[in-house]
């Protein structure tokens, strides 16, 4: 889990390039505009680097973004619906450049939102950045899950169990495995040179989910709204680099 320093110094052009294209992305959304439209946008800032979308074809996964809408918690896949003024929508994406992987991820307002879905995307953003200063080597990785989960249902939101953060590097999903709530079984103790994401699932209801039937996208149960927030990090002496935020 440990990754040489020619995979890191890889993987922060890598990191890079994702949170590049995950703003060109977010610059795109607005009421009146499909997913689909959305997906084009990251296919051609992804060929335009010379980096590939890592989730097309990824297991038969058909487009190169994830566009998860309201209460899709993940995964959703990209079509001609156009948003709507007042829904969200989360943006997950990864590129292959260099032999690594970069992965990022944010959920954005269309048009005007109303104040409760304003306020889950604050928590969720601010669950990730406790999850982050949560991250000191010699730690056990249950401590990110345990900042994010408290915080998370101080607010009175909850915690998706089902999808975790994941080791990443020339591998897509590695170990380990980095669930967003305590887990006294997440035992792992971080490493300086390690690299994997966090990305917290918050939900305004239950945290439990259903499966669609295109086995891809999943939903909260109650069909309330969800946030997520995504970025790659490096395991540092300190604490965390993150991989992939851009400066400034």
């Amino acid at each position: 889990m440990v990754r040489s320093a020619e995979v890191i110094e890889a993987m922060r052009i890598a990191g890079r390039a994702a949170a590049e294209v995950l703003a060109e992305a977010g610059a795109a959304v607005s009421p009146g505009v499909t997913t689909d439209e959305i997906d084009a946008v990251v296919h051609a800032a992804c060929i335009e680097r010379g980096a590939y979308p890592s989730p097309l074809g990824y297991h038969g996964y058909p487009k190169s973004v994830c566009t998860s809408v309201n209460e899709v918690i993940c995964h959703g896949i990209p079509d001609n619906r156009p948003l709507a003024d007042g829904e969200i929508v989360n943006l997950d994406v990864t590129l292959y450049m260099g032999g690594v992987h970069g992965d990022t991820n944010a959920t954005f307002p269309v048009g005007q939102i109303d104040e409760r879905s304003q306020n889950l995307i604050s928590v969720t953003r601010r669950c990730l950045e406790l999850g982050i200063e949560a991250v000191k080597p010699g730690r056990p990785i249950s401590d990110i899950g345990r900042a994010i989960q408290t915080h998370a249902e101080e607010n009175g939101y909850g915690v998706v169990r089902a999808f975790v953060g994941h080791g990443i590097g020339r591998g897509f999903h590695t170990p380990p495995s980095v669930p967003h709530y305590f887990d006294s079984r997440a035992t792992t103790v971080m490493e300086p040179g390690m690299t994997f994401t966090i990305e917290p699932m918050i939900t305004m209801g239950d945290w439990r989910h259903v499966m669609w039937e295109d086995g891809w996208t999943a939903v909260t149960a109650d069909g309330r709204r969800t946030a997520q927030f995504e970025h790659t990090l490096l395991v540092t002496e300190e604490g965390a680099e993150v991989l992939t935020r851009l400066p400034g």
